[in-house]
């Protein structure tokens, strides 16, 4: 089975050209490849399929091998591998994830694709939709209580479901010891991403990420496009805004006029290969 392996910001993923390569069992393999020690190791795996509603498909798994909607830094990394890999001779290209069509801007030189920005929709507030059990409509400063300490989060779904939390500390925190219990609160329906976020000032903030059926990641660009927001929406920063997560930084912009969020970050190449994988 070949694979290019490529990160954005740290956030890696195994990615598989769906064009040349069938897999029947995907949750199997994506687990398989996904293992640090006995696969290729990765946050996960995504598969570049052929679309009839846009240029291209991006089929993401998580690597725990679940379905997973979104994903900010792997849409970069599936526009550099179409452009790169001449799949595709256009700047300006369409991404399909979970039957939402997200339109990607490429920035290249000497016909590689060195910077991605990608509008990335609308952000969904609405409680029920992202999903969070919550009394008002919006979760927006809402409390919540995780092993006995209460929080206050804003919860934001980018085509996946965030919880954003502000706080101190956040370099310093033991994530690992607090993640699981977020992602897997009794209020999330479907689990949830949790970002833990520090404000700089108005135009920076530090955020970790614990990711819904991964772990901590170095980065999570739909965590990134939900804390701004989740920032604007408490007053905390302006609507352009730079993230600092542990793989880097990525740039967020949320216009509000139009109420679309844009995230502008780089995407990667690390290396390339064969993974032996046989179907059961």
């Amino acid at each position: 089975m070949k694979f290019t392996k490529m990160h954005g910001c740290g956030n890696d993923y195994v990615y598989v050209n769906g064009f040349t390569e069938k897999i029947k069992d995907k949750p199997a393999f994506v687990r398989a490849v996904s293992d640090r020690h006995f696969g290729v190791g990765g946050d996960g795996a995504i598969f570049i399929n052929p679309s009839k509603e846009a240029d291209f498909e991006m089929e993401m798994y998580n690597a725990d091998g679940s379905r997973a909607e979104m994903c900010g830094n792997g849409i970069r990394c599936v526009a550099k591998y179409v452009y790169d890999k001449k799949l595709t001779d256009s700047k300006q290209i369409s991404i399909i994830s979970c039957g939402k069509v997200k339109y990607v801007d490429l920035e290249t030189e000497k016909g590689e694709v060195t910077s991605v920005r990608v509008n990335m929709g609308e952000p969904i507030l609405k409680a029920s939709e992202v999903p969070v059990l919550c009394d008002r409509e919006q979760a927006v400063d809402e409390p919540i209580t995780v092993q006995g300490r209460e929080y206050r989060m804003t919860c934001v779904s980018m085509g996946n479901p965030h919880a954003v939390v502000f706080m101190d500390g956040v370099e310093e925190m033991d994530i690992a010891a607090i993640g699981p219990y977020f992602e897997n609160h009794a209020v999330f329906p479907n689990r949830t991403n949790t970002e833990f976020v520090q404000v700089v000032d108005e135009s920076h903030v530090i955020m970790r990420v614990w990711e819904r059926g991964t772990g901590e990641t170095l980065a999570c660009g739909t965590g990134c496009c939900a804390t701004v927001v989740a920032c604007v929406l408490n007053g905390l920063t302006k609507e352009k805004v730079a993230v600092k997560v542990l793989g880097g930084e990525i740039l967020i912009e949320w216009d509000r006029d139009e109420n679309l969020v844009y995230m502008t970050g780089p995407a990667s190449t690390v290396f390339e290969g064969e993974f032996p994988w046989e179907e059961a």
